[in-house]
This record gives structure tokens, sequence and C-alpha cells, in this order.
């Protein structure tokens, strides 16, 4: 294990130091605690609340993406594991601003259930609380089995919607059904070259060989669909494509957003080499690119390889795309 770190028990504890330092102004500890990261700027009085919570090792999810026009807060936990019930209530309580808390988070087991718990603890507060969970991973299970999905960059457009719903100040069921709606023309898929090492554990979470790529992974190591033998850049563009629009078709005329999101360990100028065979496949196709996303945006430590979203837009969700975010880690200027 090669890392620039200090103790690996610390990694994730000064992870969030260093983040604080760098944005003081932005992001705060919420009461000191270091596993919740909350708003430092002021928020608008009976505005509806968007949260989420994770593991770290996913940077910028999810710490980055609190702020202005997106999260209000956010519980993290160490390296790959869910933050406790507990966290995400304080987080929630926290964060309560009269109107409503939408938790908006990744469909994995451990989050789920402390997400419940949360809610649960929420409710005998007589705080209001909606979930959504994000499963845009067309890899992950069938059309026909959704609600089994995983999430994985796809999160930031969920987050940047309900976000803009929520700063105009929109009831929290007209949020989460806007936030529904974007998830439902949502859809993303990826590709590994490399493992990562969590550093508490000092060994790669998979082994695959050096001519070999996994397809479909997840941002945590979970398998893909298959292992391939490495293919070109254009070639496994087109696999993913493939893929996304056989579960969701795009026709002539259509307007989608794209992101093309490096794992961590991946130069960008192969992600602009993947995102030019994205426009190819688009323009073969008539679908014209509203707006595009290229560089990391969902990581999974140093681990190799890309994933590509595909948003398919109409006008509101242009509307709530469009609208200003203000976070450290993604801003309307990343279009």
């Amino acid at each position: 294990m090669k890392k620039i770190i200090n103790a690996p028990e610390d990694f994730s504890s000064e992870t969030v130091e260093g983040i604080l330092y760098a944005h003081p102004d932005r992001l705060k500890a919420l009461d000191g605690d270091l596993q919740i990261l909350v708003r430092a700027d002021d928020v608008k009085k009976g505005k509806v609340s968007i949260v989420t919570g994770g593991g770290s090792g996913h940077l910028p999810v999810f710490l980055g993406y609190v702020g202005k026009g997106m999260l209000d807060g956010c519980a993290v936990g160490n390296v790959f594991a869910s933050p406790s019930a507990n966290k995400m209530f304080k987080m929630i309580k926290g964060c309560d601003n009269g109107a409503g808390v939408l938790c908006l988070y990744g469909n994995y087991g451990g989050d789920n259930m402390n997400f419940d718990m949360a809610c649960e603890l929420s409710d005998m507060e007589d705080i209001k609380t909606m979930q959504i969970r994000v499963s845009d991973d067309v890899a992950s299970a069938t059309l026909q089995e959704k609600k089994k999905r995983r999430a994985v960059a796809g999160l930031v457009y969920a987050w940047k919607i309900a976000g803009a719903a929520a700063d105009m100040m929109l009831p929290i069921e007209e949020v989460a059904e806007i936030t529904r709606h974007a998830l439902e023309n949502l859809r993303s898929m990826g590709v590994a070259l490399t493992p990562c090492i969590v550093p508490m554990a000092g060994k790669p979470t998979f082994s695959i060989g050096d001519d070999e790529m996994e397809v479909g992974m997840g941002i945590h190591g979970e398998p893909g669909i298959e292992v391939r033998k490495k293919m070109t850049a254009n070639e496994t563009v087109r696999v993913l494509m493939d893929k996304i629009t056989e579960d969701m078709p795009l026709f002539a005329g259509n307007e989608v957003a794209v992101m093309v999101n490096g794992l961590g360990g991946t130069p960008l100028e192969e992600l602009y080499i993947c995102y030019r065979e994205v426009f190819d496949y688009l323009a073969r196709i008539g679908v014209v690119i509203y707006s595009k996303y290229i560089g990391e945006f969902a990581t999974s430590m140093e681990m190799a390889g890309m994933s590509i979203s595909i948003l398919k837009m109409d006008d509101r969700l242009k509307m709530f795309l469009d609208y200003e975010a203000n976070t450290p880690f993604f801003t309307n200027a990343n279009r």
C-alpha cells in the first residue's frame, strides 16, 4: 500500500479536517462533529432541506456537494462504511428548516437501514422527512428489478435537481416528485481497470488481470456484469452506451446531459478521449448534448476506470439543472 497518509485509522477524519480548513466560508462540522458537514452560509427560512450520507473514499461524493443549490448536509462514515443512524438523525435535526427534510442517497444496504432508523427517530420529534434512494446503475439489476440497482455517479444529478427545486422554495412533496422524475430519466454504467486499497485493510478490494477490465463494477468494488479483455476507449464507450440506451432508449431530437466520470486513478486526458466517442455515438443517432460534465465527480479511492451517466432532458429538468449551484466541488461552471 502506497498512499500519502498518516495513520490509516485517521484517514477519514483528516480528510474532513482538510476540507473544512480549505472551505470555512462554505462548510462547517455540525457541533464540531467531523462526521457531519453542513452549510456554513445562511439558508432561507422555510426551505426544504436536502441531506445525504455514505462512506468516505468517494470524493467529491459525498462531502463535496454541500452548498447553495445542492445539499444542506452530509453524514459520512469510514471508508466504504455507512455513517450510523444516530449520526444521520443528528444531521437531519441540525438541517431541519421547518419545511421538511428530503433524504436523498444511494441504494446501499447499510445506508438504507440507517436512514430508515434516522427518519423514524425524526418522526418521533415531529420532523417531517421523505426518502429517495438513487439507483442509476444499469449493470446491477434488470429494469424489472430497478429498485435493486445501486447508485453510482448519477447521485450528483439527483442532488443538483433536488437542491435547485428546494432552493426555489417548492414544498417537499413537489421536490420529491421532481427528483423522482429526474431519476426515471437517468442511467449510468462504468468499468474498472484496477482495484483500490482501503487504508484500514491495506490490500486491494478485488483482483483483476493486467490485460482485463471489469465491466459494470460498483463504486465499492462490487462485481460487474463480466470481466473482459481490455478494450480500446471507443470499444469501452460503445459497450456502456449500448447498455444504457437499451435500458433507456434515445431517439433523434432528444437532448441529454452527459457525465464522464473518473473513478480516482484515470487521467483527465483519457476521460476526454471517452467523451469524444460519447459525443460521436450520440451524434450518430441524432441526440443533442445539452450539457456535459467531464472529470472526477464520484470516485472510488485510487481505482482506475470511468463511468458514463446520461440524463434525458426536458424543459423542466433544464430549469433545475441550470439553476445556480455553489459548492466546494461543483458549480454551474462545471458544465
